[in-house]
């Protein structure tokens, strides 16, 4: 068990968190949730022992170990893979490299041998005659093979350090393990093996994630970073999204009656109730969940975007038509229609692959062979994955920049868009060329609800956005009645926005009207 009792941190007068008390139990896995700058992955650092609280304590359960997933690639250069492993369990290595130099000696004492036997019965307890194979078991699973285990882990590529540094935190079943970002750079399918892993682990997890799809597959309490609080509420973040907003518009409407407001909430319960037991974690989750009253849930202060894109002109019937479209290096023989209604998610192994697609499509790139046709009636609105072109080098305020794009230059009605998109009041006025990243994608985004396009292409949409923009992006495009074609590494984007998957490696391998999940089950990934 962890316990954060009475915790506060400022920087200056910025205040991050205030009197935080929370208990984290055994079986229960914690995500952590906020928008960006709100003290995720500082909070991690104070649970972890990494930075001090300015007041509090966070304590750790007698005999108990905490694991942490390494953010430094670098760290263990000169280890090997199996050694940068097993030093995820500190203790165990440092009883061995003990052990290893008292056996070593050439004068071996009497002294030396009592202290011999009392490591070898802590190597004992701690299972250290089984740690090297289970090392390896974890190396293996994710996908490292036996002839890399002994290799230094500066000749490894990035892909495969980061899987290390993940059998690094798993390694030795630790008490409690926090996870930063722990989806960042694997492949879907070590991202489906670590959910697994972590449905079937007994101890405490406590995650960062912006990964919906992950946080709402191995969650059972949500921890909310919400101006200066932190509070936990049980179930996933689908579950805190849809029954936070439920709430909050039922403020909103004053002449709600209680009954009513108190009977939807419950059949929304309920019904969330019934799909956590799919789960393997669920039982005891599911009483928690029947359990639990209306008071228990409070609305979240923070706010969202607000995305819509709407058309000004309907889709014809001709829309897109690409036929033998070759790029060398890219793909060969890509054909393909778009028809009406259809939100079409590509997939290929290499991102770089989709980009070039893309490019083709809007004339910022010409093929080596094939043919692109735009019917009449299409207005295409596109969101690129580099949106420097835009922005860098540019003087022009938030409101000057988003007048470029519109025919109506008065400024209270480019202020609105711009207020859609979070940007009120003095945040309006700040140069375009000093924003951070998810600025600058909320930024295109207003942009394109401006330009009113029937036609949306979207390189990687959800890069550097929080999850309350993610979010709020993933309903805009539900909503949207036009074509999209996207790619991302949000699955549950791809799951719930994409009614056709084109998946593309060198010669096109699939192409069916099917959900990303469907498609994922009948490719085997």
């Amino acid at each position: 068990m962890l316990q954060v009792t009475n915790v506060s941190l400022q920087y200056g007068s910025k205040k991050l968190f205030e009197d935080v008390i929370l208990k984290f139990t055994s079986g229960n896995c914690y995500g952590i949730i906020g928008a960006n700058g709100a003290g995720k992955s500082t909070f991690l650092k104070i649970l972890s022992g990494e930075i001090e609280p300015n007041k509090g304590e966070v304590s750790l359960g007698k005999n108990e170990r905490m694991s942490v997933l390494m953010q430094n690639q670098n760290a263990y250069d000169g280890e090997t893979v199996v050694r940068t492993v097993m030093l995820g369990h500190k203790r165990l290595v440092e009883i061995m490299d003990e052990k290893d130099a008292l056996y070593a000696k050439p004068d071996f004492s009497d002294e030396d041998g009592i202290r011999a036997s009392e490591l070898e019965s802590e190597f004992a307890e701690l299972n250290g005659w089984e740690a090297e194979s289970e090392a390896e078991t974890l190396l293996n699973e994710l996908d490292i093979p036996a002839e890399c285990h002994g290799m230094l882990m500066a000749d490894l590529d990035a892909k495969m350090k980061v899987k290390v540094l993940l059998a690094q935190a798993l390694f030795g079943n630790p008490d409690v393990l926090l996870l930063d970002e722990p989806t960042n750079n694997l492949d879907l399918k070590t991202v489906r093996w670590l959910e697994n892993y972590l449905l079937d682990f007994e101890n405490t997890i406590i995650i960062v994630s912006h990964n919906r799809h992950f946080l709402n597959k191995v969650c059972t309490y949500i921890c909310d970073v919400d101006y200066g609080k932190i509070q936990l509420f049980l179930g996933n973040y689908d579950f805190w999204y849809q029954t936070s907003q439920l709430i909050a518009r039922q403020m909103r409407d004053q002449n709600k009656k209680a009954e009513q407001r108190a009977k939807e909430l419950q059949e929304f319960i309920a019904r969330f109730a019934a799909n956590a037991s799919k789960s393997r974690q669920a039982t005891s989750r599911k009483k928690e969940l029947e359990r639990l009253t209306i008071n228990d849930i409070k609305p979240s202060l923070r706010k969202y975007p607000f995305i819509d894109f709407k058309f000004e002109r309907e889709i014809g019937n001709d829309i897109l038509s690409v036929e033998g479209l070759t790029k060398k290096g890219y793909f060969e023989d890509l054909s393909f229609i778009v028809q009406k209604n259809e939100k079409i998610g590509f997939v290929s192994e290499k991102s770089t692959t989709i980009t070039m697609l893309f490019d083709i499509l809007t004339g910022k790139a010409e093929p080596d062979a094939g043919t692109v046709r735009w019917g009449k009636t299409i207005n295409v609105s596109v969101l690129p994955q580099n949106n420097g072109e835009f922005f860098d080098g540019c003087d022009l305020s938030l409101v000057e920049w988003l007048s470029q794009f519109s025919n109506d230059h008065y400024e209270e009605y480019l202020r609105g868009w711009l207020g859609r998109m979070l940007f009120s009041g003095e945040e309006a006025l700040k140069k375009a060329k000093v924003l951070s990243g998810g600025e600058k994608v909320r930024c295109m985004l207003a942009k394109m609800m401006l330009e009113g396009g029937n036609f949306l292409i979207m390189d990687e949409p959800t890069n550097h956005l929080d999850l309350e923009s993610i979010t709020a992006l993933n309903n805009g495009m539900n909503n949207f009645k036009g074509c999209i074609l996207f790619t991302s590494h949000d699955q549950e984007l791809m799951n719930t926005v994409a009614n056709r998957i084109i998946e593309i490696n060198g010669k096109k391998t699939f192409d069916k009207n099917v959900g990303f999940d469907e498609y994922l089950d009948l490719t085997g990934n």
